[in-house]
């Protein structure tokens, strides 16, 4: 399974809203083994079909070693609210502390076409939420006020010019995996 270069704060798909899945086909299973693989080599715990360059609306969670697919999700019930530090495979080494439901209810298809409702809380619940967030063209620094975003932003231009054609080459950084900075889990 090929990594996928993920897409950077910049690239205009991250601001695109996605399309629904239609159908379960053998490309779109192949694309979330591939988001997987791509997600665990960057060492995430979600990540999105935009980031990696696709319009499906298609994400892929992992937490506490359960694996999650969500296809179409829509949030169906919220509760509550929390504020938890998040990160992004899109922005990386950025973080700001984002308040979210404290408890949501999703409802998905599966990989094989199912669909499901899945509850989550904590970790999962927010990864969920972030996760749909991109689906719609929506970051987690737009969460934040905007004097934190302005500071994250300010953060962000002191690292952008890494990621030339605003693509994270993934592939490359999976050779630091001794590096305990590489230890970090971001959505």
């Amino acid at each position: 399974m090929p990594l996928l270069g993920i897409r950077v704060l910049g690239d205009p798909v991250l601001r695109e809203e996605t399309v629904l899945v239609d159908a379960i086909t053998p490309a779109l299973q192949a694309l979330i083994d591939d988001m997987f693989e791509t997600m665990h080599a960057a060492r995430g715990v979600g990540l999105a079909a935009p980031q990696v360059g696709r319009a499906e609306r298609v994400a892929v969670i992992e937490v506490d070693g359960q694996p999650h697919v969500l296809i179409n999700p829509e949030i169906i019930e919220r509760e509550g609210t929390l504020k938890w530090e998040e990160g992004c495979l899109s922005i990386p080494e950025i973080y700001g502390d984002v308040t979210r439901s404290k408890r949501v209810v999703v409802r998905a298809m599966n990989r094989d076409g199912h669909t499901f409702e899945i509850e989550g809380t904590e970790l999962l619940g927010v990864c969920m939420q972030h996760e749909i967030d991109h689906l719609h063209g929506k970051l987690f620094i737009d969460h934040l006020s905007f004097l934190k975003r302005q500071k994250v932003m300010a953060l962000w231009d002191a690292e952008k010019d890494q990621y030339p054609n605003f693509v994270r080459d993934i592939s490359k950084e999976v050779h630091d995996d001794d590096d305990p900075a590489h230890d970090d889990e971001r959505l």
